[in-house]
């Protein structure tokens, strides 16, 4: 996953480009953030909203893999709590960053990192090879159930969270993305879910 302050800034930029598209209904296997009360035309409950996806270029992938050291000095500065979201100033920075490496807005940087992240749940780590989301769901929930470790409790809820996942698992729209996503893995990888 995503490191956890820089996925609520990624989140809530998330959240603005779908509540500025119209686009309600459910999460992408993550709560996300409200929006900036500056910007809120909304209660500032969390809101619930379907990822956009969208065509995914090179040039969005090496954008989004060069900005990170200048995205995450600023993100490692949030809380924690996606309910918080980032203040005028915070998302002023954000914005600058995401223009100065070829994206209209952090809203757009943040909407091709949800992008990404998606394709990247449906890799498996071990062959770096595209199974597919609901495949990869799957091998999830068969390594809980055979964890004999595992407290019942934490595995009640872990499959119980995958099971849901997989029942609300996306439809890959652009399929060329998994061959874009597939060139970068590596580096993707390791920027995006690095250090969790």
């Amino acid at each position: 996953m995503i490191r956890s302050h820089h996925i609520a800034a990624i989140l809530c930029a998330a959240s603005l480009v779908l509540v500025a598209a119209g686009s309600p209904g459910r999460a992408q296997q993550k709560q996300m953030a409200p929006q900036p009360p500056a910007q809120a035309a909304q209660p500032t409950a969390p809101q619930a909203a379907e990822l956009k996806q969208v065509a995914l270029t090179d040039k969005q992938v090496q954008g989004l893999l060069d900005s990170q050291g200048e995205m995450d000095a600023i993100t490692s500065k949030l809380p924690d709590d996606p309910s918080k979201p980032p203040d005028a100033k915070t998302m002023a920075a954000l914005d600058a960053v995401a223009k100065k490496y070829g994206f209209a807005n952090y809203a757009e940087y943040g909407n091709v990192a949800a992008n990404i992240d998606m394709l990247l749940d449906g890799f498996d780590p071990k062959t770096k090879e595209f199974i597919g989301i609901e495949a990869s769901l799957k091998n999830q929930i068969a390594l809980i159930q055979a964890d004999t470790k595992m407290p019942a409790k934490d595995k009640q809820e872990a499959l119980d969270e995958l099971n849901d996942s997989l029942k609300n698992a996306p439809k890959i729209q652009f399929p060329a993305n998994v061959d874009i996503v597939a060139k970068y893995y590596d580096k993707l990888n390791d920027a995006l879910r690095a250090q969790e």
